[in-house]
């Protein structure tokens, strides 16, 4: 008998799931907002809803040789966190008191306004290049952990 997922990494397993619609080619990178083991958003980062994305336009950071954690402004993509908060606003759905379960670390800006959003726990297993995030969570009582990235293997019963 196969043994059961931690909450943990099922939610994570599910944020590596998200990140499969990803149009980033550099990062895909997917998030899973919860609270209660109840999703309210998830998140993925690419171009902006119906605008032409890096999978048909090439990568623009690349072009420029941007390395990655710099310029975060250079950019056609949304980033997973930002999309999540914007998809929670858009239906109504607030991220206080929650968790968020990404497949990286935040970058500064998204730590920004995941602190406003107010929530409690940021849940990873993927490194980014600049972890400023982790003082500015740390200063707001964010919890921030580092799990192991979960398998890939879905194990289905007869």
């Amino acid at each position: 008998m196969p043994e059961r997922l931690t909450v943990d990494e099922y939610f994570l397993k599910i944020a590596a799931v998200v990140a499969e619609r990803a149009t980033c080619l550099r990062h895909h990178v997917g998030v899973v907002a919860v609270r209660d083991k109840h999703i309210l958003a998830t998140g993925y980062n690419g171009a902006p809803s119906g605008l032409p994305d890096c999978l048909t336009l090439g990568c623009l950071r690349d072009e420029l040789k941007i390395p990655s954690g710099t310029r975060h402004e250079i950019c056609r993509g949304i980033h997973a966190e930002q999309n999540v908060i914007i998809q929670a606003s858009l239906h109504g759905v607030s991220l206080e008191g929650s968790t968020i379960y990404c497949t990286h670390m935040p970058c500064i800006l998204c730590a920004k306004m995941l602190v406003n959003a107010k929530i409690v726990r940021y849940v990873t297993f993927g490194k980014y290049a600049d972890e400023s995030a982790l003082e500015l969570f740390q200063q707001a009582g964010i919890q921030f952990e580092m799990a192991n990235k979960p398998s890939s293997r879905v194990t289905f019963l007869k």
